[in-house]
């Protein structure tokens, strides 16, 4: 089975994206999040934990 790491990216506090390596070769899933609200331009972004819990969901299920 191979490996699938999830990665942190925060180069800005309170801002980054939740990157989800697949070992086999796979393309990476991006999470991206913002834990201020104004910060949040699109639809598409997450505060923290919820970019967190999906990243882990995504580990989980291997998608």
């Amino acid at each position: 089975m191979a490996t699938v790491r999830i990665r942190k990216h925060e180069a800005v506090p309170q801002t980054g994206s939740y990157e989800v390596c697949f070992g086999d070769g796979r393309p990476s899933v991006y999470f991206y999040w913002h834990d201020i609200a104004g910060r949040r331009l699109g639809p598409d972004r997450l505060t923290g934990a919820e970019a967190l819990e999906k990243a882990q969901g995504t580990r989980e299920s291997g998608v």
